[in-house]
């Protein structure tokens, strides 16, 4: 592997991992309704498991409500069974059109529940990072002894995938904080 190649590889993994964090911290429960918290359900509708996303409109109209809005109202029977069997404490309510969902505000408890689980999530996408770190290191090492790149271009791609490590860790650092402080103010 070429220099550009190792560093690219490497940089397109941690961004990877950090996107992977925000996707999962969009899916935890602040006092607000957010329509990340149902999106990424998956509804069994056409014998498949379906993203919600792709078989319905999800919006929050109001700070305690969300509403999903079936494009075809045959899954709406499906939506709801997801949600329910989703084990997220939400009963949906169906009117036959669209279904409400009333998101109680959070307890003390359960706000301290879901920033350790923040602190969880961003630690595994900065273990991720230093993991594509540790592989990043191994290419340079294989390509210099292959004798595709000199020394200090080895040690100038490992001194860079240190650099990438420490920018990915933050990423995930204010991803989690940001997240936090929403889940703590909500």
């Amino acid at each position: 592997m070429t220099e550009d190649e190792i560093l690219l590889t490497v940089e397109e993994k941690m961004e990877k991992a950090v996107s992977v964090l925000k996707e999962n911290l969009a899916g935890i429960r602040t006092g607000r309704a957010n329509p990340g918290l149902v999106e990424s359900l998956r509804v069994e509708a056409y014998g498949a498991p379906v993203p919600l996303k792709q078989l319905a409109s999800v919006a929050a109209p109001e700070p305690q409500q969300i509403v999903i809005r079936p494009y075809d109202p045959g899954t709406l029977k499906d939506i709801e069974k997801a949600i329910q069997a989703g084990d997220l404490g939400f009963n949906p309510q169906n009117d036959g059109r669209v279904i409400r969902i009333n998101v109680p505000p959070l307890s003390t408890e359960v706000r301290r529940k879901m920033v350790a689980r923040i602190k969880e999530l961003c630690e595994e996408a900065k273990i991720a990072v230093r993991n594509i770190r540790r592989e990043g290191n191994k290419w340079a090492d294989q390509a210099e002894k292959d004798k595709e790149i000199t020394e200090d271009d080895r040690d100038r791609i490992k001194e860079r995938i240190q650099e990438l490590t420490k920018e990915y860790e933050e990423k995930a650092n204010e991803l989690a904080q940001k997240r936090e402080k929403d889940v703590m103010e909500g």
